[in-house]
């Protein structure tokens, strides 16, 4: 299916330095680090906060009985699937998200860049599952200054907002050296896709518009690969992400803080509470779904009258990318939706009129089973009774508040 757009939101707090917006900290350091003309303060007058990508490593859960039903892993699914167990979408449904999307928890900087002792710190931190490093610099493109991004495609696709990471369009042209910027970039600096424009950065260069995509942080004008921001001199791990699903941000802020020293700056990029006011539609799409997006509108409303289907959307891409990674976990845990086979010998149901025995990879047979589980547990309730079906789903705190910021996002753009 292609993965709906996901717009972010502002949330500036900040560890170390007052209170800042995630955009100024990539403006200023770049602009700092490359030695450009732009000062600190006309670096923060020209951009505004956004936050990045929100998508989960989440625990496969191991089902259980009613009552407890899963037991949480400290490994995000993608961590748990034993080699070679991915599979296609199942009969009927389109899927092309090949990649499992990675959340930015927190990103930090520090005066001069981040060195290997500094990386290494930060992945020792308790929770940290993934990082990444990003180069960058202030370049001027058909003589428009623009903040572009570096990193090798494997390790950035993850961490850019769904819809992104799901076109096969946008990292072709990534990887072929062009150049891929936001839609406003591109206006102002009036780009045209397979265009070719003069670059002034630490080099002077032609390069080529590879068209337009979401890339989650506002001030963030572009990107280019590694070895395309190695011809244009963009300085080397200017700021970095961190994925570390914590119950308590600000603590994990403080965190890595501690990792990079005083002179860091530090942003919490995800909001300490998350709430569980979602839109409920109790009408399905008429017919078959034809995609996932469909499937988890239509299981909830005529499986679990009440859930929100966004709920169902971000369960189904945190445990398997919308069928992309379907086991076996390493628990056992299997299909769309991640059950262990007790689980589903007493909760798995055929859906949408199939017939015969419930197949556990079968999303017609496993989203609905879902929401049946979910709804038994008190998730039309909404409030805490959401929460806590979720919880049982997988039992992690950080779990829950990821699936709602997720849910929270599908939301906003639906």
């Amino acid at each position: 299916m292609r993965v709906p757009t996901i717009r972010r939101r502002s949330l500036p707090t900040v560890a170390g330095s007052g209170l800042i917006a995630v955009s100024v900290i990539v403006a200023v350091t770049v602009a700092a680090l490359s030695g450009g003309q732009d000062s600190a303060s006309r670096a923060q007058s020209d951009f505004v906060a956004t936050r990045p990508s929100v998508n989960a490593g989440a625990a496969t859960a191991a089902p259980g009985a009613a009552g407890a039903r899963r037991v949480a892993s400290a490994e995000p699914a993608s961590r748990q699937m034993v080699p070679g167990g991915t599979a296609p979408p199942g009969p009927g449904l389109a899927g092309d998200t090949t990649t499992h999307l990675v959340v930015p928890d927190v990103i930090a900087s520090v005066p001069g860049g981040l060195t290997q002792a500094d990386l290494d710190r930060v992945k020792r931190l308790a929770g940290v599952r993934a990082v990444l490093p990003i180069d960058g610099a202030r370049i001027t493109v058909n003589g428009v200054r623009l903040t572009v991004l570096a990193a090798p495609a494997a390790a950035l696709r993850p961490w850019t907002p769904p819809a992104t990471a799901g076109s096969q369009q946008v990292w072709s042209a990534f990887q072929a050296g062009y150049l891929i910027t936001t839609g406003q970039a591109a206006t102002a600096a009036r780009l045209a896709s397979g265009g070719t424009y003069p670059v002034a950065a630490a080099v002077s260069a032609r390069i080529t518009d590879g068209g337009t995509a979401l890339l989650g942080v506002a001030g963030v004008d572009g990107i280019v690969s590694q070895a395309e921001g190695s011809k244009l001199g963009l300085v080397k791990n200017v700021a970095l992400l961190v994925n570390a699903p914590a119950a308590d941000m600000t603590a994990l802020a403080r965190q890595v803080q501690g990792a990079l020293g005083s002179s860091a700056t530090v942003v919490r990029l995800v909001s300490v509470t998350t709430s569980t006011s979602l839109p409920v539609d109790r009408t399905a799409p008429a017919g078959r779904p034809a995609n996932y997006l469909q499937l988890f509108q239509a299981s909830a409303a005529q499986y679990c009258p009440g859930l929100s289907w966004t709920v169902l959307a971000a369960i189904g891409q945190i445990e398997s990318d919308d069928g992309q990674n379907v086991g076996p976990s390493t628990a056992g845990a299997l299909g769309p939706m991640q059950f262990l086979p007790s689980t589903w010998a007493t909760w798995g149901i055929d859906g949408f009129g199939d017939t015969g025995a419930p197949e556990v990879m079968n999303p017609f047979d496993a989203v609905p089973s879902a929401a049946r589980l979910l709804c038994a547990d008190g998730a039309a309730s909404g409030g805490a009774g959401l929460r806590q079906a979720i919880f049982d789903y997988n039992h992690a705190t950080w779990y829950v508040d990821e699936v709602l910021a997720l849910a929270a996002e599908y939301a906003s753009e639906y």
